[in-house]
């Protein structure tokens, strides 16, 4: 052990005659143990709630959407095809139409976003999707032949949808398509019925209350859209190289078409967690600047009360960076051990908080019932360095002015 060491060790240990700095120090280790587990348990839930709205999101959306604003694609478009087919990590691709459209039961009516899908891709591309309700005849969807819906295509409704018109599975529901027809009396439009075969759910409000699915073909004919697309879905092996493939089918198809991301599709969304994370990393580190300040209360009191002990080391020969030294190890020692506490404390608590979920969310006002925690090593380690900066920052003033002091002065009006 150092010089430095052995004597910034010794001023760390609790004497009687100095009960009152060895308070201050204890409070300062407690609340840098405070700053640090907060800041821990709150940036692993924030991680949490971001990786579980992702997760959600990306099992209705795709992780790119390839678009053509100024006309239709075509179902079979080799440029498209031959830019696909280049793209490495392609899991699956699904060619779709997607319009509003009015939904209405026998006594209620509610605005909907129609998606037609193709029923070879749909399940690998939008994994909350359950197609086979769309493949099922009337007799084997409701056990038994319904004369009425027999002819009646099937279409998935999203839950909350179904809720609010009212609708249970086998129940008919008519699609009223704003494009209709022309006819003598102008644009009218049209109305077809359909059968619910089956319900969707993501867990998220905005899809469930919004999304209904039915068969490209079908969807196609309704729209008048044959042998037309609105785009293509691809799903690829990693949802965080979607950035990246984005920009390679951009540059290989062109300027007329448009390449979105997931990350795109809700920029904003992911834009404010982002943001939400960083201010409370800031405001929750604000408790560990107010422990670090009881540091530099607690080594400035110490600078006074050790005054001729200073001017006796530096006449024995001990060098104003050796007297330096000495309380920023002291200062350092306290962040340090308040923060290896704070994070083992972190740690603990969101291992609990992930494995018996006693703290329960109402669930009519969250999509979840338990605080989602993702406890991440580059978080714990930016926290616990961001912690023990703090604490170093904290000892260089009381530690510049112990090193300044004169050894005749101190000793002579110490």
């Amino acid at each position: 052990m150092g010089f430095e060491r052995f004597v910034g060790s010794r001023y760390l240990k609790i004497k009687p005659s100095q009960a009152f700095i060895s308070l201050i120090t204890l409070l300062s280790v407690a609340g840098v143990t405070v700053g640090v587990m907060a800041l821990i348990v709150v940036i692993a839930v924030m991680a949490g709630f971001e990786e579980d709205l992702r997760g959600r999101i990306v099992g209705v959306e795709s992780h790119l959407v390839i678009l053509r604003p100024e006309q239709m694609l075509q179902v079979d478009n080799p440029e498209v095809t031959a830019a696909i087919g280049q793209l490495s990590g392609v899991q699956a691709a699904m060619p779709f139409v997607e319009t509003q459209v009015m939904l209405r039961s026998a006594s209620r009516v509610a605005g909907a976003r129609l998606k037609g899908v193709s029923l070879t891709d749909a399940a690998a591309v939008i994994q909350k999707l359950d197609v086979s309700a769309l493949t099922q005849s009337p007799a084997d969807a409701l056990g038994k032949a319904d004369e009425i819906q027999i002819d009646a295509p099937p279409m998935i409704l999203g839950k909350e949808l179904a809720r609010h018109l009212g609708l249970i599975k086998g129940d008919p529901v008519y699609v009223v398509n704003p494009r209709g027809m022309l006819s003598p009396m102008g644009h009218v439009p049209a109305m077809r019925r359909f059968r619910v075969a089956g319900f969707f759910e993501s867990g998220m409000y905005e899809y469930d209350s919004s999304l209904a699915f039915m068969e490209l073909g079908v969807a196609q004919r309704l729209l008048r859209m044959v042998d037309r697309i609105d785009g293509i879905d691809l799903r690829l092996d990693d949802l965080f190289n979607a950035e990246p493939a984005a920009e390679r089918l951009t540059s290989a198809l062109g300027p007329s078409y448009r390449i979105l991301s997931w990350g795109q599709m809700n920029k904003n969304l992911f834009s404010a967690l982002k943001l939400e994370k960083t201010v409370m990393f800031i405001i929750l580190a604000l408790i560990v600047l107010v422990a670090a300040f009881n540091i530099a209360s607690s080594l400035i009191m110490m600078v006074i009360e050790k005054t001729k002990e200073i001017a006796i080391l530096k006449a024995m020969g001990a060098t104003n960076d050796s007297i330096r030294k000495i309380f920023v190890f002291k200062g350092l020692a306290i962040g340090i051990i308040g923060t290896a506490i704070g994070t083992l404390a972190g740690l603990g608590l969101c291992w609990a908080l992930k494995h018996y979920q006693f703290i329960e969310l109402p669930g009519d006002v969250y999509y979840i019932t338990t605080l989602p925690v993702v406890l991440k090593v580059r978080d714990v380690v930016a926290i616990a360095a961001a912690a023990v900066l703090i604490c170093f920052l904290s000892t260089l003033y009381p530690a510049t002015q112990a090193a300044r002091l004169q050894p005749v002065e101190a000793i002579r009006y110490g």
